[in-house]
């Protein structure tokens, strides 16, 4: 029997598009507003990608000890992890484009702040700011594009916001190994609030999410945003009747952080925070993190494990591309399911090689690199690329504020376990026994994803909130996608 979760209400009247015109340059405008909130992930790319160059001018200008550096690189993992909270409350009340505003203003403020720090500590808590915006960034933006997206383009559109975190990166990187002299670290940190500045700006002539406006304006003004973004009367005529079908007669129990913990929703509940999990704690922090230290371990020097690191975040930024062009296409199911195992196997080929310690420039030492590369290959055009996207589309819209904001907790919370432990861990065990570890981890991901994980691609978020109503939110064998019946019907005979 389907779950109670909705009250009964009367019979509605057909919806009144007539006065409504729908806009020429719709498709425009749906891919102005992915691009210009997207760009938040290219700052939380920066802003996290930038402190591995600037780490050594500022423990320099500071005189600062090992551990004054770790509270500096780690000040902003802390902020994101308050950030996600606080956005997911602000989203919910003022809405998803006014919260993605709010960001960029704060990341502008936290970039500002940290280029004029006068001691360590003011740059400490500059930091702290900056990660409030990294970490609300994370929970508003991909769950904004989400609303926003038609489902046969949603999972391209949200991995917008991976592959700007990857340029974010890879900028990082080419700013820390080119100009790391020339600017100094002020200039190098400062620089990224003028395009959250730009952000910030771009944002107040974007559309709202349709579907918060349903749920706190009226189905008036979500018509209206709609029309925005859709290219004809008829797809906005179907797409608001599911929007209203959902938006209304909620019971209050189902909404927010209780709603969140009702049997019904546990399932996407642990599919997408597992996912979560997984995508920060297989590695690839680890690797962005302290790929040049751990290749300084191995015998590499310092120019080349910065060129090594360089092709970290190229790799990255490429297979997140490759990953947005084709995760409709694939499944979100499927591409996790296959790129996991290659990254495990990379991962056991790096402990390999770093067991036999090669000699520096060794056809061994290559092979290094090369298992480092591949490693990035397979997590990054994999797991990354559906990690935040699947807590966007996972959960029902009474809730969808708080369950961001736990989904990208959890994201940050993880990747601060993992920056915090590596290290230890590899100076504890060796790294051929932490890339075996992190190898175990990445196997548990496929296995974790195989049982729990259903296909979401194809399937509108409101196709993803009646299958967790009606109990059928689970995977198939044949990576079967989350709609009913009669619309598999319709999608076979148009095929």
């Amino acid at each position: 029997m389907p779950n109670d979760t909705k009250t009964s209400r009367p019979a509605r009247e057909k919806i009144d598009l007539s006065q409504v015109e729908v806009s020429p340059n719709a498709k425009l405008i749906l891919m102005l507003a992915a691009m210009v909130a997207a760009i938040c992930g290219g700052l939380y790319g920066y802003d996290t990608g930038i402190i591995s160059g600037t780490l050594p001018l500022i423990g320099d200008d500071f005189h600062l000890n090992s551990t004054m550096k770790e509270s500096v690189a780690s000040a902003i993992l802390l902020g994101a992890v308050f950030g996600a909270f606080v956005a997911g409350s602000l989203s919910e009340k003022f809405g998803r484009r006014t919260t993605t505003c709010l960001v960029s203003g704060v990341f502008v403020l936290g970039a500002t702040a940290c280029a004029f720090s006068p001691d360590v500590w003011s740059l400490i808590a500059a930091r702290f700011v900056l990660g409030l915006a990294v970490g609300g960034s994370t929970q508003v933006v991909p769950m904004y594009i989400s609303e926003l997206a038609p489902q046969e383009r949603r999972g391209s559109l949200v991995t917008m916001f991976n592959v700007a975190i990857g340029l974010g990166i890879l900028i990082a990187n080419i700013i820390g190994l080119t100009q790391r002299t020339n600017w100094g670290w002020r200039p190098m940190v400062g620089i990224a609030a003028i395009p959250a500045f730009l952000v910030f700006v771009s944002m107040f002539f974007m559309p709202k999410s349709p579907r918060w406006s349903a749920e706190n304006e009226g189905m008036k003004n979500a018509i209206l945003h709609l029309s925005r973004i859709r290219t004809t009367k008829r797809a906005v005529r179907k797409e608001v009747e599911a929007i209203r079908e959902n938006a209304e007669g909620i019971k209050q129990e189902n909404r927010g952080w209780h709603g969140l913990f009702q049997p019904w929703v546990r399932p996407a509940l642990v599919a997408a925070l597992g996912v979560a999990f997984f995508t920060q704690c297989g590695g690839l922090e680890m690797m962005i993190y302290y790929a040049p230290t751990f290749l300084n371990d191995a015998g590499f020097g310092a120019s080349s494990a910065l060129w090594a690191s360089l092709g970290v975040a190229i790799v990255y930024c490429i297979m997140t591309i490759l990953g947005c062009l084709f995760v409709d296409k694939i499944g979100r199911r499927r591409l996790m399911l296959i790129m996991g195992p290659g990254a495990a196997l990379s991962l056991v080929g790096l402990g390999i090689m770093f067991m036999l310690h090669p000699a520096a420039g060794s056809a061994g030492s290559y092979l290094i690199v090369a298992f480092l590369l591949l490693f990035m290959m397979f997590n990054s055009g994999g797991i990354q690329v559906c990690g935040w996207l699947l807590g966007a589309e996972m959960f029902p819209l009474s809730m969808r504020g708080q369950a961001t904001s736990l989904h990208a907790a959890t994201l940050w919370g993880a990747d601060l376990l993992v920056t915090s432990t590596a290290l230890t861990m590899a100076e504890g065990i060796g790294l051929t026994w932490t890339m075996w570890f992190y190898a175990l981890v990445n196997l548990a991901s496929v296995i974790f994803v195989f049982f729990f994980v259903p296909e979401t691609s194809g399937a509108s978020l409101e196709d993803i909130e009646d299958a967790l109503v009606e109990n059928r939110f689970r995977p198939t064998r044949d990576n079967k996608r989350i709609v009913p019946e009669e619309d598999e019907e319709d999608a076979r005979s148009a095929a």
